[in-house]
């Protein structure tokens, strides 16, 4: 860039050259390409835009103005003529030229460009900033109004002028566009899934006393990979209404085309009895009921924990107060932390982890907390001797108090965790030893002599029983499909379960569910993909076809039709038989469930089919953010003020959109849309 003397200079030089004709030079300045010298009084000239005719400074008497801001009219975009032709021809309407000046070679890249230049090369395009400040807007949760507040404006005028703002009417519609772009390259995806797909319902509140109920569907795909989305935010008037989830489910069904694919249901609260009866006759009219029904309504694992959780937070809520506060007095201040860690050191205590205080909305929270401070409990217990203001240290009984309560919190906590992991989604099977060892652990606790931890103990057995009551088959079965324990481990562990004398029984009826299940996927042409429906139709039409010669309904050979599905049968039910019959697999931490069933679907090509539906059951209906809360979420103000379909669009719009976004058509995606 040229310097102020520079420019200066170089107009001094062309002054001088026009007052001596015979010594006129060639300006070197590209923008004389796009300026003219106008002689406007005695010693003062201004030099003209051929664009646009707007006057710029140049010359007063021996003052130069130089070139600098004549460069910047045309590089900056100012000149609105100069714009218009760059949109036209895309091209950049001025590039410096090099430091020796004139035209120059073409072989010769010029030394020294005006900085923004390059930029005026990429053109501006309306449609694409909308669409990217809907996708901004949908991402990160901001408000729809934010296109109106003055300061984004100011913003976004800054940055780009020619961009014309839009209003909350216009940025709704995009959003829209995008969700409605990204739902239809889902209902692709999952038209193309081989197997069924399960659903959760979640209920969320509002201060407005309606409800939204949240479905998510999961699901394994072609290549044996395990996916969940939100499909639905359906909102509930009426949400104790007996028919809510069934209204819910039955909106879901019909918006993705779920007829005949449904496999379970896993819900975040119980239902009445009623509520499940509408619940199962609403999905028997158009979803075949395997297993009679019995996978069609689960309660959530993470609401079981948090519940439990719970309760041993109650029974110490004193002693949890007294740490909560020793932890407070310590976090709050400076000076107290300093004195807390040099006396840390002092005493040698080998602890790593750090003193936090808990969101008591998460319990998981209030867990690492004790945790953290009964490592550390020694410092508090000594803290009084180094700092006087400290009064009310934790005794050696509320510490023991804490060690009983953190002992069960791991319990919950490890099973919890395998719900948090943001990289694999757990299947099925992975809950059935964590739900076994924690009853297992609860029923040994309840005939403790110790009456706190009975106590503590009886209530948390009740909810764990419930749980295995309504959700053991489930996951015995989908153990059962897991090659390293298969019908082992239930064999191993229904004993200490049910006890000696009613562990048989329990035993005879998963298997008896296994086989009937297995019979059900060899009766029926399941899954029935897209593709399988074709197929099924053409081979019905070549029947009809083949059937008006007779040749085999009129030799009486339908009784062999029989023998064949009969025997057919009977082979395909042995291919579970052999399944069970083989060694289980030697068990590895890191094993691909999954993975194993796809490089095994040819050897149990039904079983196979039969393993997919069942490991996509979820047995959590929460979002992994949620997995912890002690309470019920909520819908935002905000978004309860908004249209339900637009709540819908930005809650379903953003999920999907973490997974990767369709290719946007921009013509096509932005439509205008009136609200």
């Amino acid at each position: 860039m040229e310097t102020p003397s520079e420019n200066n200079e170089l107009a001094l030089a062309e002054v001088n050259s026009e007052t001596q004709p015979n010594k006129r030079r060639k300006k070197k300045s590209i923008v004389w390409e796009h300026f003219t010298i106008e002689t406007v009084g005695a010693g003062c000239r201004r030099a003209c835009c051929k664009q646009c005719k707007q006057s710029f400074a140049y010359s007063t008497g021996s003052k130069v103005a130089g070139t600098s801001h004549l460069k910047r009219h045309i590089a900056k975009g100012t000149c609105t003529l100069i714009l218009r032709n760059q949109e036209k021809n895309q091209l950049s309407p001025y590039s410096a030229p090099s430091k020796m000046g004139g035209a120059g070679s073409a072989s010769e890249p010029p030394k020294r460009r005006y900085r923004t230049s390059s930029l005026a090369n990429v053109p501006f395009d309306q449609d694409r900033c909308r669409h990217e400040i809907a996708r901004m807007i949908i991402m990160h949760d901001y408000p729809l109004h934010m296109v109106e507040h003055p300061g984004f404006v100011a913003f976004v005028q800054n940055l780009q002028p020619r961009f014309d703002m839009v209003s909350f009417n216009t940025v709704q519609g995009d959003c829209v566009a995008t969700y409605l772009r990204e739902k239809q390259s889902l209902l692709k995806f999952i038209e193309g899934i081989p197997g069924r797909i399960c659903l959760t319902l979640d209920l969320w509140t509002s201060r407005q006393s309606v409800g939204y109920v949240f479905l998510t569907g999961h699901f394994i795909d072609m290549d044996w990979k395990l996916h969940r989305r939100i499909l639905n935010v359906v909102m509930e008037p009426f949400t104790d209404s007996e028919t809510a989830f069934s209204h819910a489910v039955a909106v879901c069904l019909s918006d993705w085309s779920l007829e005949n694919k449904l496999f379970s249901i896993t819900l975040n609260q119980p239902l009445n009895e009623i509520g499940i009866e509408y619940l199962r006759a609403q999905l028997s009219i158009k979803n075949p009921l395997m297993l009679n029904g019995q996978f069609l309504v689960g309660n959530c694992i993470a609401r079981t924990l948090s519940s439990m959780a719970l309760d041993v937070l109650g029974a110490g809520r004193e002693t949890i107060k007294k740490i909560r506060d020793s932890v407070k007095y310590v976090k709050t201040s400076e000076s107290h932390e300093e004195k807390f860690l040099e006396l840390k050191q002092q005493l040698q205590v080998p602890s790593t982890k750090s003193l936090f205080l808990d969101d008591q909305n998460q319990w998981n929270t209030t867990y690492e907390m004790l945790v953290a401070a009964s490592e550390l409990k020694e410092v508090f217990s000594c803290l009084d001797t180094s700092d006087p203001d400290y009064k009310e240290a934790p005794s050696m009984d509320d510490w023991k108090q804490v060690e009983t309560l953190c002992t069960y919190l791991k319990l919950f906590f490890d099973a919890a965790s395998l719900l948090t992991s943001t990289t694999t989604i757990p299947t099925t099977n992975t809950f059935y030893h964590e739900t076994w060892k924690i009853q297992t652990e609860l029923a040994r606790a309840a005939t403790c002599e110790d009456p706190f931890i009975s106590n503590l103990a009886k209530p948390m057995q009740e909810k764990v029983d419930k749980y295995w009551k309504d959700c053991g088959l489930v996951l015995a079965i989908a153990v059962a499909m897991d090659p390293r324990f298969k019908m082992k481990l239930v064999e191993f562990s229904f004993p200490k379960i049910y006890g000696e004398e009613a562990a048989p029984t329990c035993i005879r009826v998963v298997d008896e569910g296994l086989h009937e299940l297995f019979l059900e996927y060899v009766a029926l042409p399941l899954p029935l993909t897209p593709t399988y429906v074709e197929e099924g139709n053409a081979g019905s039409m070549k029947g009809e076809d083949h059937s008006q010669g007779g040749l085999l309904s009129s030799n009486g050979l339908s009784d062999f039709d029989v023998y064949i599905l009969e025997t057919s049968s009977q082979q395909m039910k042995s291919e579970l038989d052999q399944y069970l019959e083989e060694s289980v697999l030697p068990r590895v931490h890191e094993f691909d469930l999954l993975g194993w069933w796809k490089l095994n679907k040819l050897k149990y090509p039904t079983l196979s089919k039969m393993a997919r539906d069942i490991l996509s059951i979820p047995v959590s209906s929460v979002a992994v953010e949620s997995i912890y809360d002690t309470v019920g979420k909520e819908m935002d103000e905000y978004r309860n003020s908004l249209r339900p379909e637009t709540v819908e669009a930005l809650i379903c719009a953003k999920d999907w959109l973490q997974y990767g976004s369709s290719p946007p058509e921009i013509s096509n995606a932005l439509v205008k849309m009136e609200f």
